[in-house]
């Protein structure tokens, strides 16, 4: 689970909350029970100590001897039904204090926190006749590990003064005891907080997951994707918009592939159609270029124009051809191993370039690719150079990690920067006011597209010193590349 997904935010916050309500709830729960569990021993065990006082303390003679006030603390404790122990304090005629105690092993005066007899010699001071004259003062304090609560209180108008000592170790175990209780029940609280939690966050998600997963088989071209749609919440809205977008833009979609595919066969007919008409116009005029020189002088640069044009036409419509096939994947991979230096130098040769193009290329660096379409990219590479940087044109050949790198760069001005992220863009010319410029604007991007079939790619840009740099990068065996399923070996035909 990843920890920025929503189903892990949903059960964290859902846990938060959980535990946020649960530890409030125990802890007010603790409080309340503790303070009403020790309220409850506490009156208890003070009220019963002020009946004691009333009952046996009081009896006692206005100057006890210790033994009496031993006696009468015992006494007191016996008959406590709390367990408490109790300390006696009387004064003799010498305003000496006598102490009884009800256990000697247990307590004894020095056990009684100060600020407690301070309050209970304070008290006698203070009484006037119509207050209670057993007003009882209690503190609760530690006496090594164990809790306990002390009393005090004072029989005003003579008698001795008591003190109570009575244990909370019981109260404080029933307190532990619930406080385990509480923090199972919180622990219980958020396991199942993130229960729930899971269990809202499956119900709220899987429909996000599936408009999702929609989605993606959407962006992969799965027009037909819809979702099923129950309910009437705000999810199934979202699921009916998803259904009504994607029916509209598959309609969309199909509509423009309609029109592309008419516009496709529309080019492909027509060049088909022309091929005819030019094959005959060809043959006419290579029978003027032949007979030009015996021609009048007036007519003589018509029949040049006319042969230029018609070369130019028929350049246009096997380009137009070409893209067609491109356009509707029919294009295939004639593969062969061949000398790429002897490649390119036949390419240049072809061409009458020798004079104006520099080739650096080791020979015996084979490749297995198809020579047409490296002869048809490199054409449109090294005659594009030639056309806007004029010469020298420098062709670099070698390899580099696995790759086959051609490298063609000219000798001109560089190309543009609004131009160059345009430059195999069909039909694009760099000058907007020269549509009738040689070439018809497609030769780099059917260039663009035989690399594309081969696997490879061409780069644009402009060389620090000067002049355009065209990059080719093809792999050396065409035929491991795993994404080229449908090759022909040599022999096999052309496309």
């Amino acid at each position: 689970m990843r920890w920025t997904s929503l189903r892990l935010r949903l059960v964290v916050v859902f846990g938060a909350v959980a535990l946020t309500a649960a530890v409030s709830a125990s802890g007010i729960a603790y409080w309340l029970n503790r303070e009403s569990v020790l309220s409850r021993t506490q009156t208890a065990a003070l009220k019963e100590f002020k009946q004691e006082m009333r009952d046996k303390a009081a009896q006692l003679p206005l100057r006890p001897t210790q033994p009496e006030l031993e006696y009468a603390a015992q006494r007191m404790a016996k008959s406590s039904g709390t367990g408490f122990s109790v300390v006696l304090i009387g004064e003799r005629a010498e305003d000496k204090p006598v102490a009884g105690v009800s256990d000697q092993d247990e307590f004894t005066l020095d056990d009684v926190p100060q600020s407690l007899r301070t309050a209970v010699n304070e008290r006698q001071k203070v009484t006037s006749g119509n207050t209670s004259p057993y007003h009882v003062f209690w503190q609760r304090t530690q006496r090594g590990q164990t809790p306990y609560l002390v009393g005090g209180t004072r029989i005003v108008g003579g008698g001795p003064t008591g003190y109570v000592f009575l244990s909370l170790e019981q109260e404080r175990e029933d307190l532990n005891a619930l406080a385990w209780s509480l923090a199972i029940a919180t622990g219980l609280a958020l396991i199942g907080s993130a229960l729930l939690a899971q269990a809202a966050a499956s119900t709220v998600l899987k429909p996000v997951q599936r408009l999702g997963d929609a989605a993606r088989q959407l962006g992969e071209g799965k027009l037909d994707t819809r979702l099923r749609v129950s309910g009437t919440d705000e999810l199934a809205d979202l699921s009916r918009t998803f259904n009504n977008t994607a029916a509209s833009l598959q309609k969309k979609i199909d509509d423009m592939s309609a029109r592309e595919e008419s516009s496709r066969r529309f080019v492909a007919d027509m060049s088909h159609e022309l091929r005819t008409p030019l094959t005959a116009l060809t043959a006419v005029t290579e029978v003027l270029e032949d007979e030009a020189d015996t021609l009048d002088p007036m007519i003589a640069p018509a029949v040049t124009l006319v042969v230029s044009e018609t070369r130019r036409l028929n350049d246009l419509v096997e380009n137009l051809m070409e893209v067609t096939r491109f356009d509707a994947g029919t294009a295939r991979l004639v593969l062969d191993d061949v000398d790429v230096a002897d490649q390119v130098t036949a390419c240049i040769d072809a061409r009458a370039w020798l004079d104006a193009v520099e080739l650096d290329a080791e020979r015996g660096m084979m490749a297995r690719l198809d020579p047409r379409r490296l002869d048809v990219i490199l054409a449109n590479l090294i005659g594009n150079a030639l056309k806007h940087g004029g010469s020298p044109v420098r062709v670099s050949v070698r390899s580099v990690g696995g790759e086959l790198v051609i490298e063609v760069r000219d000798n001109g001005p560089g190309i543009p920067q609004d131009v160059l992220p345009h430059v195999f863009d069909r039909f694009y010319k760099a000058s907007a006011s020269r549509p009738r410029s040689e070439g018809s604007g497609l030769g780099l991007s059917i260039a663009m597209e035989n690399a594309h079939i081969h696997g490879g790619d061409i780069t644009a840009a402009n060389a620090p010193d000067g002049g355009a740099v065209f990059v080719l990068r093809l792999p050396h065996d065409v035929s491991r590349e795993p994404e080229h399923g449908d090759i022909r070996e040599e022999g096999g035909g052309t496309q």
